[in-house]
């Protein structure tokens, strides 16, 4: 198969390496002009890296604390323990769900 009229028929223009080589000459020292601009960059004005924690976030983080800090009663949770190993430890519904219910009016401030 032919390929016809290639270039609309106009003679093929010869390639001028010297207009070539400016053009890579020329390329490379953009680059390397970029690179040293970066480099630069990077040196005077050091990154600085921050967290910020929202409202919830830190009161969590206090409550946790104060848990960590907060006395255990040693001999009442090998008490515990020991009593729900063996099948002694029994629970009255009615007056966790009073606690339960006084501990969320405390949170919610429905109290």
């Amino acid at each position: 198969m032919a390929i016809n009229n290639v270039n609309n028929g106009l003679p093929k223009t010869p390639v001028d390496n010297q207009k070539v080589n400016q053009q890579q000459t020329q390329n490379k020292g953009t680059a390397a002009q970029q690179a040293a601009s970066q480099q630069a960059a990077a040196q005077t004005a050091p990154r600085q890296d921050s967290v910020s924690l929202t409202q919830s976030a830190q009161q969590l983080s206090q409550v946790q604390k104060k848990s960590a800090e907060a006395p255990v009663n040693q001999e009442k949770v090998d008490r515990l323990k020991k009593a729900i190993q063996n099948g002694e430890y029994k629970v009255n519904p009615e007056a966790l769900a009073d606690k339960i219910a006084k501990l969320e009016g405390q949170i919610f401030g429905t109290n």
